[in-house]
């Protein structure tokens, strides 16, 4: 049986911290909030966009009106906005010969399709789960095991990767491997309370697994 690797999105394949930037500061411009710090709004970056703005001041009753400006103005910026990170393209081409891949995010389904299909690489995913696909988002296991019920997988050979320690401990709480990667929204610091296991950027991560899948 293949191995199986999930990949994170945000922070792990994709960078596209300029598109989310500028969709929460539309929002916040769109109502006339005070916008807040890059630093801010990144330090939320892998949680769910109603807990984003929950958090960055908005009140819970003008969340859902926050989200769709965001929403609105994101499916529109996001493809000329989005870079992979380096690395990225080679990690999954490399990992498509020895596993079958899959995408865990929090970020909204249909947008990570349209990004990935902007990126010539949605066709060696054979899954995807986003958002709006479960009801417990990571650090939750549903997200992980989601992905895995339309996948033929041996837990012991199944790997997450992620940049964030919410990605980390999903995959704890779902009982598969898991590396943690730099190249994203957690600090070097933050990620060595979580994973024992750290590598540069997916690609490694890649390298690893399939070093792992020798022995």
């Amino acid at each position: 049986m293949k191995r199986v690797i999930l990949f994170d999105l945000d922070g792990t394949v994709i960078d596209s911290t300029e598109a989310i930037l500028d969709g929460f500061r539309v929002a916040f411009e769109t109502f006339g909030g005070e916008i807040p710090s890059d630093e801010a709004i990144k330090n939320e970056v892998g949680h769910t966009l109603e807990d984003m703005f929950l958090t960055l001041g908005v009140a819970r009753d003008r969340v859902d009106e926050h989200v769709h400006a965001y929403k609105m103005h994101y499916r529109v910026i996001s493809c000329e906005k989005t870079v992979l990170l380096d690395g990225a393209r080679e990690a999954i081409e490399e990992a498509s010969t020895f596993a079958t891949l899959g995408v865990v995010t929090t970020k909204t389904g249909e947008y990570s399709r349209i990004l990935l299909e902007h990126l010539g690489l949605m066709h060696y995913f054979s899954v995807l789960i986003g958002g709006e696909d479960v009801q417990n988002h990571k650090p939750h296991k549903e997200p992980i095991l989601k992905a895995l019920a339309k996948l033929e997988h041996n837990k012991s050979k199944t790997w997450m990767i992620g940049d964030t320690c919410m990605d980390i401990e999903s995959a704890k709480n779902a009982e598969i491997n898991f590396v943690a990667v730099t190249s994203g929204y957690a600090t070097l610091k933050m990620l060595q309370k979580c994973a024992p296991l750290i590598t540069a950027n997916v690609y490694e991560a890649v390298k690893h697994i399939k070093k792992s899948d020798e022995n």
